[in-house]
């Protein structure tokens, strides 16, 4: 049986990320709802996800950048 490490660090590296996310989003936003309201939960949100774009904007072209890398080498 063969193993491949990579995969698996890959593999939980991004179910770290996703299950962190999901805490923030839930929990997170769940209690700016509970304690202040509907319209602070949204706020709240919005928040979240502006915070995240610059992440997202970073990961994007991270991603970009490995596959002309790899399309680069292939020929």
């Amino acid at each position: 049986m063969v193993r491949d490490l990579r995969r698996y660090a890959r593999q939980t590296q991004f179910r770290l990320i996703a299950g962190g996310l999901l805490i923030l989003f839930l929990v997170g936003d769940g209690l700016i709802y509970f304690i202040y309201g509907p319209g602070a939960a949204i706020f709240g949100l919005l928040c979240l996800l502006a915070g995240l774009l610059p992440i997202a904007i970073i990961v994007l072209s991270l991603g970009v950048f490995e596959w002309v890398v790899k399309r680069a080498n292939r020929e």
